[in-house]
């Protein structure tokens, strides 16, 4: 079985979010299941150094864009056993960032036509193209309309993973002949009020569509969270699944962590030593037997910030907490964040900014995760903290419904606490829950050990992503 990944981002090239960590952890459980398995990227200038001078050029395309040809060059280093190609133009992807331009719809169209284009060049024909979010989800539809009378492509299936349905690709119109060089037969696969919708482009044209949880597989055939495309969502039912993350365990392993302040097993002594390390160097009163509080997150509406600014205040005040923050996103946040940290200095740390090894220490050393989100189509950080044996205080969505269970004092089962309501009352009272508990050693002992136990790798779900692809190849 051959095949290859197409997205946008990938760890440790380039990430902005958990797309990336998808790309740079899956494929490797998929190669250790037996998959040829390959990855092809953007080739962005903010790609580090070190990366870029072990790629080693394999070929020149030319690419049609509309009624013209752009320089495609595709150059290739193999990292941690799995082969990744780069895609390199300098007009489009010689800019420090990966999205946000006023051209991405030119940039991605590129983008998904080089990768089709490159395929025969680079010696590659793979049996399955998985495609992941907007940025790739116009290739099942550019091999249907310009492809699949040549042999080399006619028997390439395509499955097309939706990471975030919030995040679409809508472009004008013009869009589809002008860049995509399709008629206006194949403008109903993409037509979103008007304009093109490179989401919808996937859905449509993919033989096989998959999501990052059961659950956030089901809430998006619903108006709420379907963003418009519920009615398509549900027409392609039959053809959608619903697969829960993992994470990398080997990079993400508390026992061999180079990156924290102590490592540590299952032992919770061990943890509380990385407690104290990040209350020594964030300027917080060290203090082993405070619960300490914490999120790693982007800040944008999404993960539930409005129920934190409201309640914030009133827990900080009146409870016997730390609260670490770490992550950057809207202005507005950015500042409240600082402001209330500044008013809270023996309890708030804001730390407004990008920093994968301070996230590490983060996991290691709080007791508590917060994740009240709006939505979360599975979540990363949850699963990350589990992994630590940070206990999850999350809202009931998406794959956050699907990863943590509610701990039940009598049975003693459970790895977290949740609530389903978006309420800042009730995230607040189930936050309070939870240091209720972290002061009664006796559960805490419970339910941190359940954390510490559970199966966070790829290894399952890796195997229901092989069976599909043999699904749509035989």
């Amino acid at each position: 079985m051959k095949v290859l990944f197409a997205a946008a981002e990938a760890h440790p090239f380039m990430k902005t979010g958990g797309l990336a960590d998808v790309i740079g952890a899956l494929p490797k459980a998929l190669k250790s299941a037996g998959v040829d398995v390959r990855v092809i990227l953007p080739k962005y200038r903010g790609i580090p150094e070190k990366f870029r001078s072990q790629m080693e050029p394999v070929t020149v395309v030319d690419v049609p864009i509309g009624w013209r040809n752009q320089y495609c060059g595709v150059e290739r280093l193999v990292y941690d056993g799995i082969p990744v190609y780069f895609i390199d133009n300098e007009y489009y992807f010689g800019r420090d960032g990966i999205y946000g331009y006023m051209d991405d719809g030119e940039r991605f169209a590129f983008y998904n036509r080089a990768v089709l284009e490159c395929l025969p060049a680079i010696g590659f024909q793979p049996d399955v193209l998985h495609c992941h979010d907007w940025h790739a989800a116009v290739i099942p539809m550019l091999l249907d309309g310009h492809y699949r009378h040549d042999p080399f492509y006619s028997g390439m299936r395509t499955v097309f993973t939706i990471h975030n349905l919030l995040y679409q690709g809508v472009f004008p119109y013009e869009v589809l002949g002008e860049l995509l060089g399709l008629d206006n037969k194949y403008f109903g696969s993409v037509e979103y009020y008007g304009n093109v919708n490179y989401m919808k482009a996937g859905i449509i044209h993919s033989d096989h569509i998959t999501t990052v949880s059961p659950t956030y597989a089901e809430e998006i055939r619903t108006p709420y969270y379907g963003y418009g495309l519920d009615g398509l969502l549900n027409a392609r039912a039959d053809n959608l699944s619903g697969i829960v993350n993992g994470i990398d365990t080997k990079s993400y392993n508390p026992s061999t962590d180079p990156q924290i302040y102590a490592k540590y097993r299952s032992n919770l002594a061990k943890k509380v030593e990385n407690k104290l390390g990040l209350q020594q160097e964030l300027g917080l009163p060290v203090a082993p037997y405070i619960p300490m509080v914490a999120m790693v997150t982007r800040l944008v509406d999404s993960k539930g910030l409005d129920l934190l600014t409201r309640v914030l205040d009133e827990l900080l005040y009146y409870d016997d907490i730390q609260f670490v923050l770490l992550g950057t996103g809207d202005e507005t946040y950015e500042r409240w964040f600082r402001e209330a940290a500044w008013r809270y200095p023996t309890k708030l740390s804001s730390q407004i900014l990008f920093n994968d090894a301070l996230s590490r220490k983060i996991y290691a050393a709080s007791d508590i995760f917060l994740m009240p989100s709006k939505f979360e189509p599975c979540g990363i950080s949850q699963l990350l903290a589990l992994r630590y044996g940070t206990i999850p205080v999350v809202r009931e969505t998406g794959g956050l419904n699907d990863t943590v269970q509610a701990y039940n004092e009598v049975t003693g089962e459970g790895n977290g606490f949740t609530f389903k309501d978006y309420n800042a009352h009730d995230m607040m009272y189930t936050l309070r829950r939870a240091t209720s508990f972290y002061n009664k050693p006796e559960h805490w002992k419970k339910v941190t050990k359940n954390a510490f136990a559970g199966d966070y790798s790829w290894n399952v779900s890796a195997q229901q992503y092989i069976d599909i692809y043999k699904q749509i190849v035989n």
